[in-house]
């Protein structure tokens, strides 16, 4: 799945993507495009997003380096030690306590990888990031869906992945500014919020 990388204004970043599905892949994306070294790492069973659309998967995933690591297993996050000790931007898109089993919450990667920044695509802002969710919910509640059918647009999804990107490219511009590391967490229910906000001021 690798190919040569063009460069541009993110070359020399690394970045490694625990995020399957959809927001994460495609900020990934996004950030291969703008030069960076990207790692995706899959799980044995492969990113579901392969099974449903594999041509959107293999076109989200052209020119980075896809390897399979199994992080429930000692070598496995051996693997991926080896990996975060060079990055410098961590994607994930699972629920905090999900990290946080794989000993891979923001308060012990902080300590063993300083140089490493993190962003955290969440269902929902705090305290809600542990209740599940899809982008249809994440519509629904902020009011974007006028009529009971199913959107044809994955809103909160694309939106999100725009913002992880965002977020990851201020974080590594803070790091550059003042040495520190940072995580955020980019919630998709909040990204709906944002483009309701004209209709709930009665635009």
């Amino acid at each position: 799945m690798s190919e040569v990388q063009m460069s541009g204004p993110l070359e020399g970043v690394g970045v490694v993507s625990l995020a399957v599905n959809l927001p994460g892949p495609i900020a990934a994306s996004r950030l291969a495009g703008l030069g960076a070294a990207v790692v995706k790492v899959e799980p044995p069973s492969g990113d579901p997003l392969g099974g449903v659309a594999p041509d959107w998967y293999r076109e989200l995933a052209r020119g980075q380096d896809v390897v399979v690591i199994d992080l429930k297993d000692e070598v496995g996050r051996r693997r991926l030690d080896a990996l975060l000790a060079d990055a410098d931007l961590l994607l994930t898109s699972s629920r905090p306590s999900a990290l946080d089993r794989l000993g891979l919450a923001w308060t012990h990667l902080t300590r063993r990888f300083p140089q490493l920044c993190q962003v955290a695509i969440v269902g929902n802002a705090a305290p809600d990031q542990e209740r599940p969710g899809h982008d249809l919910t994440y519509q629904a509640s902020s009011g974007l869906l006028p009529t009971p059918a199913v959107p044809r647009v994955l809103l909160a999804d694309v939106a999100g992945a725009e913002r992880a990107v965002t977020e990851g490219l201020a974080a590594l511009v803070h790091r550059a500014a003042t040495g520190a590391s940072s995580y955020c967490e980019v919630a998709l229910a909040d990204v709906c919020d944002d483009f309701a906000e004209p209709a709930r001021h009665g635009l």
